[in-house]
């Protein structure tokens, strides 16, 4: 990605497309994908959460991680090779960070992929939602779909790198246009919790 910058969404594409064929996922898609939303919001339970998303979205992503990956020897190249956005959450900066990285990525007609947990679960609930996505969508009024993702942990542990082949659901909801004077966001954390609920006890 670094001798092909030009290219590294191409890269990034043909990359996750092996790794969906060669862990054996069959993926299983419900709702609409809505292609001119300038933010996608997903639950996170598994480093294939963002294999998944990249293998479907058809468009240049700009994920929104932790300042610790981006740090790692090797995997943090994953984070600066293709211009990913990356927080230092123990630091009051970090939002300022947020945004204002946050805006050139847009600028540059990237969406932005956050998980509003801010970190992983165990793959049978979504924790509360922080407010970094919150204030980002907020402050330049975007337009936000929520995503529930299914079963990746169940195909690969991100801690033991386990894979077993199975199918990853996939399910988009409605998009929703952020704004201050509404509660977009909780409303987005309500319904987001109750698909993944219905979807895990059927």
């Amino acid at each position: 990605m670094y001798i092909f910058n030009q290219h590294h969404h191409k890269i990034r594409k043909v990359w996750t497309a092996l790794q969906v064929k060669l862990l054996g996922i069959k993926l299983e898609i419900k709702g609409e994908l809505d292609t001119t939303c300038d933010m996608v919001m997903m639950n996170h339970q598994a480093l294939l959460d963002i294999v998944v998303m990249e293998h479907i979205h058809p468009r240049n992503l700009a994920w929104v991680g932790k300042k610790e990956i981006t740090d790692l020897f090797f995997f943090g190249h994953i984070m600066k090779a293709p211009k990913m956005i990356s927080i230092n959450r123990e630091d009051k900066t970090g939002i300022v960070t947020l945004l204002r990285e946050g805006k050139e990525r847009l600028d540059e007609g990237r969406p932005i992929a956050m998980f509003p947990e801010g970190t992983r679960s165990d793959g049978k609930r979504i924790s509360h939602f922080k407010s970094g996505a919150r204030i980002l969508a907020d402050k330049y009024n975007l337009k936000v779909q929520p995503v529930v993702m299914l079963h990746t942990r169940e195909v690969l542990d991100s801690k033991t790198l386990r894979a077993t082949p199975g199918v990853v659901k996939v399910i988009f909801l409605e998009p929703m246009v952020a704004s201050k004077e509404s509660d977009w966001f909780v409303q987005i954390e309500n319904q987001m919790k109750e698909v993944f609920y219905k979807e895990l006890n059927a």
